[in-house]
């Protein structure tokens, strides 16, 4: 589970901004036993859940955006280049830090073992890189990393210590990745909580469609799914994948195509999914049941249906396995409802026994108001007048807001920051005729 995630000097953050799941002892006494896990192993009560607030373009997708860099850098620098190959991070523009490296750290943890580790770059090289290890009370240093010089806890981390010294760790490349390559471990059990990490768009569920449609080959998970279409009153009470039938594929389709297709069909077992349907009961004038009708999912249902289909392979998985769920923009195209059902399952210990969590950005206030989240929960992204970008949450407030105010009023009123500021939208309508107009 996440504990902390921080960056600094990427995108729109010059500054380090930090995003904390430790539950305040300023919040104790709301929702303790709903949204908060307790870990006693480690004196840690941690927060299930948390939502970012902000304008347009304040930052919020961009911290999204460093979590998956931090991810896909870690799972992919040692194989997806070679040497001298530059590192495609985006640091800071509108100032002179951006020749300044680029970091990233995180705390996590683990199969019930603490983790710290982070890195700086530049697009050059990795500058620095570290990483920490608690297995019970005391934290203790693995490695740390200055350009290509190394300092190890030879004892727990030989491999690395090898791998240093045959000159084996390109510049631009992450010593934890190579370290996992060549089967360490220590390395691969922090590669392992990366993997199990997963960040998506809210606004561009195609990408994870297909991952919703492999759960549905598993009848019970695909019970799962039915159930939360349901309960989401979508009118679905059943899905079926329709696949190409290689012998009767449409008649406009280029005939490369249906080649390949049916190549892959019979030599690699490969099938293709058309459309999924969804059944719909229809009733006669009387309102009694006659039948079903097939829908499909992509012509037929809406934008909204479409998306909190995809959304429940992903929710659903997280929840079983226990990892955190970021999700950019989770509004988009569902209603408010909808997303308050979705974040009681992380909040619940019923629907969640393994621990999962979801962080997300929305527009939408009503949930501010909704009673899900403590002060902790709830986080702000605001930019200053240079362009650069802030991340602080409701608590830092501390004795200025009550838990029982109104905090969607209170946001909306400006009293937290982090809404814009905007002009009077009408002077481009009352201002001077073109120059050519006639009077």
């Amino acid at each position: 589970m996440l504990i902390q995630f921080s960056v600094a000097n990427f995108k729109t953050f010059k500054d380090k901004a930090t995003l904390s799941l430790l539950a305040s002892n300023y919040d104790k006494e709301t929702r303790e036993s709903e949204n908060v896990m307790q870990i006693p192993e480690f004196s840690l009560r941690i927060l299930k859940s948390a939502v970012v607030y902000g304008a347009n373009a304040s930052g919020k997708s961009k911290f999204m955006d460093a979590m998956v860099f931090m991810k896909n850098f870690v799972m992919r620098s040692s194989t997806d280049r070679l040497k001298g190959d530059p590192i495609n991070v985006d640091p800071f523009r509108l100032a002179d830090s951006e020749n300044n490296p680029t970091e990233f750290e995180v705390l996590f943890l683990h199969n019930n073992e603490m983790y710290r580790y982070g890195f700086m770059v530049s697009r050059q090289a990795v500058l620095a890189e570290w990483l920490y290890h608690r297995p019970k009370t005391k934290e203790i240093e693995i490695f740390y990393r200055e350009g290509q010089r190394f300092e190890f806890h030879v004892k727990r981390f030989a491999k690395g210590h090898t791998l240093a010294k045959q000159d084996l760790v390109r510049e631009n490349a992450l010593l934890l990745s190579v370290a996992a390559q060549f089967n360490d471990q220590l390395s691969s059990d922090v590669i392992d909580w990366f993997k199990k990490l997963k960040v998506i768009s809210g606004l561009q569920e195609d990408r994870y469609q297909g991952f919703t449609m492999q759960k549905t080959e598993d009848a019970f998970l695909k019970k799962k799914i039915l159930e939360l279409l349901a309960v989401a009153d979508l009118g679905i009470h059943d899905i079926t994948l329709e696949r190409f039938d290689p012998e009767n594929l449409p008649a406009d389709m280029p005939q490369s195509l249906k080649e390949l297709i049916r190549k892959k069909i019979s030599e690699e077992n490969t099938e293709f999914i058309s459309d999924i349907l969804t059944t719909h009961r229809k009733y006669d004038a009387d309102n009694n049941y006659v039948g079903d009708v097939k829908f499909s999912l992509d012509n037929d249902e809406s934008s909204g249906t479409f998306k909190f289909f995809s959304l429940t392979g992903p929710v659903l998985d997280a929840l079983e396995h226990g990892y955190p769920l970021f999700v950019d923009e989770l509004d988009s195209k569902l209603h408010p409802n909808l997303v308050c059902k979705l974040t009681e399952l992380f909040n619940s210990a019923t629907s969640n026994p393994h621990n999962a969590q979801l962080i997300f950005n929305t527009h939408d206030t009503n949930l501010l108001s909704s009673g899900l989240f403590r002060r902790d929960q709830i986080w702000f992204t605001e930019k200053d007048r240079y362009g650069a970008a802030t991340l602080y949450s409701l608590s830092d407030f501390k004795s200025e807001v009550r838990r029982t105010e109104n905090f969607e009023s209170n946001y909306i009123q400006g009293k937290y920051g982090a809404i814009p500021f905007l002009g009077d939208f009408s002077e481009p309508f009352t201002s001077q005729k073109k120059p050519d107009d006639k009077k």
